[in-house]
């Protein structure tokens, strides 16, 4: 007899009974865990279709390719059949709607965001700074948007860091001080940043948040499949891009409550880079998105090896729990081992974490939340085969379904309009003119008052030379003349002078004789 299930929820696989989750709870958040092999990328797919055909958009990081394999019809192996049948299920093979992204651009659409959306607050965590970079970093977003420069992409945060630093005297003494070694840390972090790819990720056109949360034609939500094979090798940029992924949701989505779907349903593997050496203030927000977010309509599912990878602030919002094996083979394993264990409501037909242990491939302890949100009892579940191929797409493929993509063309070129990396070179540019003009201005100014100089000596010299005269020049006898005359002149003065003085001296020679 075929399983039974209502409407408003989906099929994740057969213990006692059929084993379902709620679409009315699904924005409650849960978690996937188990070692690695134990079958998490098929539940992760079978998941994912699920929410699909039942209306909701569905946005997924597909870290080792595997799950690309959703997006085409699945060819039933026997053992799949098999599954099939002794779950009373009828295997049609299926495929939701999908749209590729990627970071890169390489397998995918370019996903975009600009340095504003970002933040300085996410952007520390990716650029890894310290309290007094992140304050430096923060001062620069708040001097640009006070003067109006748009924080688009790398180059703009660079120039604007340079900005900062050649004005740091007056912005430090309305902002606190701004050494330029601090800059020059900030600004080589993030050089190192962009040798990782990450100015790819950073620009315009901008992600476009309802382009991720569609439905198809036939009212399917699209699956928005993210390649994070590359990306995962920069496990900063990994995580804090998912991390502002959720953030922008969280501010642009209006609140709704409890629905009777999701809005988005979201799905983060390797979800223990997000909090790996995560400062205080950062898990935080982690866990004030985390909570807020239903009331969105947006459910978060973490995908990793142990739940014991998430805090315990997020791990008590996450409702639905599928737990694929663990091993124990480590003091911290079995640490890992009793907390997930002790995070089931537990069934009195089991032991749990003998259970855990002992799960084969495909096997997991579900528990989903009832109608008034309270956990459900623990079951050992076989999770139901999928309806999609198992195993990654072949480029060929992939680039056939990314032709038909219902996007094409919106983010596949690159735009970079004016921003403060132009803005400011433009002020450098109209700067240098003007003290070039100001120094060629100074250069006219001098050469003018030479010519000046000039003209003056030559006036005053010809206006000697056009005194009137007898002749223009003496003649020998004319110049003879005149110097006898200074002679005579000199010689009858000085005789003039020798008889005064004469005179007086024999006069007083005479009163002396007398």
């Amino acid at each position: 007899m075929p399983l039974s299930i209502s409407e408003n929820e989906i099929l994740v696989g057969l213990g006692e009974g059929p084993v379902t989750q709620r679409l009315d709870r699904s924005n409650r958040h849960g978690v996937v865990a188990g070692a690695t092999g134990t079958g998490k990328t098929v539940t992760l797919q079978v998941l994912t279709q699920a929410f699909s055909d039942a209306g909701v958009p569905v946005f997924a990081a597909d870290v080792k390719g595997d799950l690309s394999g959703v997006a085409i019809p699945g060819t039933p192996n026997e053992k799949m059949l098999a599954r099939a049948a002794s779950m009373d299920l009828v295997l049609a093979p299926a495929a939701p709607p999908v749209i590729f992204w990627d970071l890169f651009g390489q397998k995918g659409h370019p996903i975009r965001t600009t340095i504003s959306e970002m933040g300085p607050l996410l952007l520390s965590r990716l650029l890894e700074l310290n309290d007094v970079q992140e304050g430096v970093l923060t001062i620069a977003f708040h001097v640009a948007d006070k003067d109006g420069l748009l924080l688009l992409d790398l180059k703009d945060l660079q120039a604007a860091l340079k900005y900062v630093a050649d004005n740091a005297d007056e912005i430090g003494t309305q902002y606190g001080n701004v050494a330029p070694a601090t800059v020059g840390a900030i600004q080589r972090k993030l050089l190192t940043l962009q040798t990782q790819g990450a100015e790819h990720f950073f620009g315009e056109p901008a992600l476009d948040l309802s382009d991720i949360m569609r439905t198809d034609a036939a009212g399917r939500g699209y699956v928005s499949l993210l390649a994070a094979d590359r990306l995962i090798q920069s496990p900063k940029l990994y995580s804090t891009f998912l991390l502002w992924l959720l953030s922008e949701l969280f501010e642009v989505l209006p609140e709704v409550g409890d629905p009777e779907k999701p809005k988005l349903v979201f799905f983060f593997d390797e979800a223990h880079l997000l909090f790996n050496d995560a400062p205080k203030p950062l898990l935080e927000k982690i866990e004030q998105v985390v909570r807020l977010i239903r009331s969105k309509g947006v459910g978060i599912y973490f995908v990793t090896q142990n739940p014991a990878d998430i805090p315990d602030g997020v791990l008590g919002q996450l409702g639905a729990r599928v737990q694929h094996a663990l091993r124990a083979y480590t003091p911290a394993d079995q640490k890992g081992l009793k907390a997930a264990a002790q995070s089931f409501r537990v069934n009195p037909g089991f032991d749990t974490a003998e259970t855990i242990q002992a799960l084969g491939v495909g096997e997991a302890l579900v528990s989903t939340l009832d109608e008034k949100g309270a956990p459900r009892i623990v079951q050992k579940t076989l999770i139901r085969p999928p309806a999609s191929r198992l195993g990654p797409l072949t480029p060929q493929e992939r680039a056939a379904l990314h032709a038909e993509s219902p996007v094409a063309g919106v983010y596949d070129t690159a735009e970079d309009r004016d921003s403060a990396y132009e803005i400011l070179q433009g002020r450098a540019a109209q700067a240098q003119r003007q003290a070039e003009a100001e120094r060629q201005e100074a250069e006219a100014d001098q050469r003018a008052t030479a010519e000046a100089k000039v003209r003056e000596r030559e006036a005053a010299r010809e206006a000697r030379e056009s005194r009137p005269r007898a002749s223009g020049r003496q003649t020998m006898v004319e110049a003879f003349a005149v110097t006898l005359v200074r002679t005579v002149a000199s010689q009858a003065g000085r005789e003039l002078m020798r008889g005064l003085l004469g005179g007086l001296s024999g006069g007083a020679s005479r009163r002396r004789r007398r």
